[in-house]
């Protein structure tokens, strides 16, 4: 009852005018950034991370995860109407929802993504309030050896759940825990790989860091692959579903909810993860699996309701543990770093404000875009028929802005145009950046434990295998490795990553 009364003090913080305002702001930037193909939440938010500087902490953090659960509701709209899906997580409603579209059931397809959106969230919301308060007091049991044995975990589920080739993820592991290592050392105060220039003695900053990988790389590509598609039904009527489209809907958004909400809190889960999964289960429980993929309204609710719940609940490891369990909490982790808070189980004993402010954030947001998605239908559709080529100017320019407005350090637009190139070039080659900007997150923090580990051990390395919950963790590592290299797990891992593409 305690975690109840403290959401209801942080729907108290919530609900003040100020963040209403800035949880509808995330929240309608985030469906447009869902509703526009190519861009997604992650560009977004590397974007407008700067201006959160200028922002109260609470303020910051609602409305880049109204962003971030807010595109998860605008990837389907596309997905729907023109089988283009706005974001990663909606690929699997293409299959279904699409094909509702093209019979003339567009409206009844979007409401049910909707509502079963709507559902997952309420859901999400009172699983982080519930489990998240047990999770931080076990966190705060953890020593140095604890949090380096997680890291590792969470670095290794990050390569075993990456795409493509695990050499390929394991060599952005590298690479990021590398570019953590450039600046100046802490503990002897030399200076490591800043190539001599003032500007990198600090290190490299995470924002132009990510703005590069996933803003500017992200604009190249997309300017490489443009596409023209028309929306199969302008005018979307008759949204709300029939009675057969709830009966069938209700218990496959229910599946898909509890699926999301699991594979949330896992490292490298997440709302992508979660509706691929919500979909293959649904698919093979059913009595009729020849419906999916031509118009199963469950095909939709499943995994909608899964990948906004495991939007949501993918807060919980970065908020209890300090560990960021994909890239765009890596994101969320560098915003809490940029106003000083270090991520992790202190958090809601020392800032609860925040805390429980963001939590309750999630029921307002998830109730505004019910509200203003549906009406808003129209527009959206309009918008799917304007030129990438007249948005990208606009992206690059505000991308330079905020990155030099950080530290005003023209160093910082050299290594967002530098780090863009790079991330298309990681396009190109098929490596996925996530797990690059993951490892620069956490090898610093990582550097950090295992000196404080060793400095307390006396230099013996054993104290990562005689204390308990570091063995657990470092066996669990070592499973998810052996995992890669089971011939069964492997082929499943290829097939899932093929439908994907």
């Amino acid at each position: 009852m305690e975690s109840f009364s403290s959401l209801f003090h942080g729907l108290s913080i919530a609900l003040q005018p100020g963040n209403i305002v800035y949880c509808l702001a995330g929240t309608l930037v985030g469906t447009l950034i869902g509703v526009l193909p190519g861009i997604g939440p992650l560009t977004a938010i590397a974007i407008l991370l700067p201006i959160t500087f200028y922002l109260q902490p609470v303020s910051a953090l609602i409305m880049l995860a109204g962003i971030y659960y807010g595109a998860q509701y605008g990837g389907s709209t596309t997905a729907i109407l023109i089988n283009m899906p706005g974001e990663n997580s909606s690929v699997v409603t293409c299959l279904d929802g699409h094909q509702m579209a093209r019979r003339g059931r567009a409206g009844p397809a979007l409401a049910v993504a909707a509502l079963a959106s709507l559902f997952a969230g309420i859901f999400a919301t009172f699983v982080i309030t519930l489990f998240a308060p047990p999770i931080s007091q076990l966190a705060l049991m953890f020593g140095p050896a604890e949090y380096f044995s997680l890291m590792v975990l969470g670095l290794i589920a990050a390569i075993v759940l990456a795409h493509g080739s695990v050499l390929k993820a394991l060599g952005m592991i590298v690479l990021g825990l590398l570019l953590g290592c450039v600046g100046t050392d802490v503990d002897s105060g030399s200076l490591r790989m800043a190539l001599g220039i003032p500007g990198l003695f600090d290190g490299i900053g995470f924002i132009p860091l990510a703005m590069g990988l996933f803003g500017v790389g992200e604009i190249i590509r997309n300017l490489e692959n443009v596409q023209h598609q028309s929306v199969v039904d302008k005018k979307v009527s008759n949204l709300w579903p029939s009675r057969d489209d709830f009966r069938r809907s209700w218990p496959a958004a229910t599946r898909g909810t509890l699926i999301g909400s699991i594979l949330g809190i896992l490292p490298g889960g997440g709302a992508m993860l979660s509706s691929f999964a919500a979909y293959t289960i649904e698919k093979r429980i059913s009595k009729e699996p020849q419906r999916f993929g031509k118009g199963a309204v469950e095909g939709v609710a499943a995994p909608e309701a899964a990948n906004n719940a495991g939007a949501q609940t993918s807060f919980i490891p970065l908020l209890t543990l300090g560990i960021p369990s994909n890239a765009m909490m890596a994101l969320m982790a560098g915003a809490l770093l940029i106003h000083g808070i270090t991520p992790g189980p202190r958090v809601i004993t020392s800032n609860p404000e925040i805390f429980w402010g963001l939590i309750a954030s999630m029921l307002v947001g998830n109730a505004l875009l019910v509200v203003i998605n549906l009406p808003l239908i129209r527009i959206w559709t309009l918008l799917l028929q304007v030129p990438y080529h007249l948005f990208y100017p606009m992206i690059l320019v505000f991308c330079c802005i905020g990155v030099y407005t950080v530290n005003s350090s023209v160093i910082d637009v050299y290594l967002l145009l530098i780090f863009g190139f790079f991330g298309y070039l990681f396009s190109k080659w098929k490596c996925e950046p996530a797990p690059l900007l993951l490892a620069f997150v956490l090898g610093p923090l990582m550097e950090e434990n295992l000196r404080r580990s060793m400095q307390v051990s006396y230099g013996d390395p054993g104290i990562f295998f005689t204390r308990p919950i570091s063995l657990a963790l470092l066996v669990a590592a070592a499973a998810c490795l052996v995992l890669v290299v089971v011939p069964a797990f492997r082929r499943t891992r290829e097939v899932a990553f093929q439908d994907e593409d």
